[in-house]
């Protein structure tokens, strides 16, 4: 702007008669009134807005923060604010500043003397060259254009009152389906910011909070709500679909089995998708279905590796309890099997939208009854924890140094499911990660069996080797520090010392390491123990099971 450079222009729509065109502009808790609503150009609006104001606004993650940038009016350069910046003599570190003295033009020829004399202060005690008389005109010139800056006009396009809310939607999914490539999940943002403002904030509302510790709530440990899993979750309960561009085209109001599109197909499907929404965003169902997923062992987002497996399994919920009748406490014991099935199988990763699309014809062919779409879930869970399963495939995925995979996961949650101690410790994996129980610090921590710089000692310098998951165990932080990076033959036996021999191996077994694994040589400990690791896996489906 300050260059005369384009910004790209605004697009307003000039909204019909009665159409509630109020908002507040980031946390500012003026209420304005206007004709006009953006259509396009709102983050750009919004972020100068608040550089300019010094109005807080809240970011994608629902904090809230102040946008600030720093001016140096001597090279005309602009930077985002930092502490270099807040320190840097030459700056204005947050251009609000020279805004807020605009109104009065003493205010803005003293901001201008402070600068400058705060400058030839730095370069004297520094002993450089004092500000010229160039450069106190350059500086002078370099606010006066930057607090001018208000008086910059931005191009911007009209859309007539006239305009009904499709035509508005469609403008703007035309106008930004070039650039950054938008989603059918962002198109539907759109519909229903037009169509319904309210379910719009409503979903804006839930995702916030879903970050925010309160009673009664979306808080959980679980998942940050987005508002594409809302879209999602919706559209599955809605439509039994997966694939959202069915979805936008529903909500477009398109006819699936005719292709024509209809004013009366779109309220039909937007109706469905608002019901869906309510369903999902009721806190007590919300809730209780996370309560699911703790007791299958996944006790928050740290064991979980893809959010699909979340909203997924929340559309499944759903579905069971409302359009099957499902009984809750029935659907809560198979459901934390699939849960933990999904997830250590990796069900919904990959071609997710695919599988969840297949689930969904399946489904179709179940009988409409309780015991019908339970005896769905439960042939799935079997058809994917065979016997070969745990025997074969699951030890070779725990053939990785990936601590993100799957397999690694449903360890962890297994020892939550059981409630085996850490090992030489005694809490549990589950108390350990639990909501508070970290502070500042980790309350657990990942061991190496074989520390790292033992392993080099011994001739393994691969990271690939030596990180395997295999080769790690979860550990009380004290305990962690106790052992450092002495060799197992070291460290087993101080603790075998300080705990009866008994204690020592219930230990070791509760945490799937082999009997005397201290003294095996490091690449059969691993494949032993790849092995113990799947048979915990099952012990904990089988304790499901019961």
């Amino acid at each position: 702007m300050l260059k005369g450079y384009p910004i790209g222009y605004v697009m307003i729509w000039l909204a019909p008669e009665g159409y509630d065109a109020t908002a507040n502009i980031g946390t500012n808790a003026v209420v304005y009134q206007s004709n006009n609503l953006v259509v396009d150009g709102q983050q750009r609006l919004t972020g100068l807005y608040s550089a300019i104001y010094g109005v807080e606004i809240v970011d994608k993650d629902y904090k809230t923060r102040r946008i600030r940038i720093s001016f140096n009016p001597l090279t005309r350069e602009f930077a985002v604010w930092s502490q270099a910046y807040e320190r840097a003599v030459e700056w204005i570190s947050d251009i609000h500043e020279v805004f807020k003295a605009r109104n009065d033009d003493k205010g803005i020829a003293g901001l201008r003397k402070k600068f400058i004399k705060s400058v030839n202060e730095n370069r004297e005690r520094l002993e450089q060259q004092l500000l010229t008389e160039d450069d106190e005109i350059s500086i002078e010139n370099g606010i006066n254009d930057l607090k001018d800056l208000l008086k910059h006009s931005v191009p911007t396009l009209e859309i007539k009152s006239t305009a009904s809310e499709e035509d508005v939607a469609d403008i703007f999914v035309r106008v930004n389906s070039g650039g950054q490539k938008l989603t059918e999940k962002n198109f539907i943002e759109t519909l229903l910011a037009v169509y319904d403002k309210d379910v719009h904030d409503r979903i804006a509302a839930f995702c916030r909070e879903s970050r925010i510790p309160a009673q009664g709530g979306a808080y959980n440990q679980m998942l940050d709500v987005e508002p594409s899993h809302l879209i999602r979750i919706a559209v599955g309960c809605a439509f039994h679909r997966a694939r959202l561009k069915y979805a936008y085209l529903l909500m477009r109001g398109k006819d699936l089995e005719t292709g024509l599109y209809s004013e009366s197909s779109r309220t039909e499907s937007l109706e469905k998708f608002r019901k869906a929404l309510e369903l999902a965003m009721n806190p007590n169902t919300w809730h209780a279905f996370l309560n699911i997923f703790s007791e299958a062992g996944y006790v928050n987002h740290s064991l979980i590796a893809s959010s699909n497996a979340v909203v997924f399994s929340y559309v499944l919920y759903l579905i069971g309890i409302n359009e099957y009748k499902t009984p809750v406490n029935e659907l809560r014991k198979t459901l934390a099997r699939w849960i933990f099935m999904a997830t250590v199988t990796g069900f919904y990763t990959g071609s997710t939208e695919s599988e969840v699309e297949k689930q969904f014809a399946d489904l179709k062919l179940c009988p409409p009854t309780p015991s019908g779409f339970l005896e769905y879930l439960e042939k799935t869970i079997k058809s994917k924890l065979t016997d070969d399963f745990f025997a074969i495939t699951l030890p070779k995925d725990l053939e990785t140094s990936s601590v993100q995979s799957p397999a690694w996961y449903a360890y962890l949650a297994s020892l939550n499911v059981l409630g085996n101690q850490l090992l030489f410790g005694n809490k549990t994996l589950r108390e350990c990660l639990a909501l508070g129980a970290s502070g500042t610090k980790n309350a657990v921590d990942i061991h190496h069996v074989f520390p790292k710089k033992h392993l080099a000692d011994i001739g393994f310098t691969d990271d690939r080797i030596r990180n395997q998951i295999a080769n790690y165990t979860p550990l009380e932080y004290q305990t962690n520090i106790d052992i450092g990076d002495e060799p197992p033959s070291v460290y087993a036996l101080a603790y075998k010392e300080k705990m009866d021999e008994e204690a020592y191996i219930r230990s070791c077994r509760a945490n799937a390491l082999p009997d005397h694994f201290e003294s095996m040589p490091y690449l059969d400990f691993l494949q032993e123990r790849r092995l113990l690791m799947a048979q915990m896996v099952k012990k904990a489906f089988d304790r499901l099971c019961m």
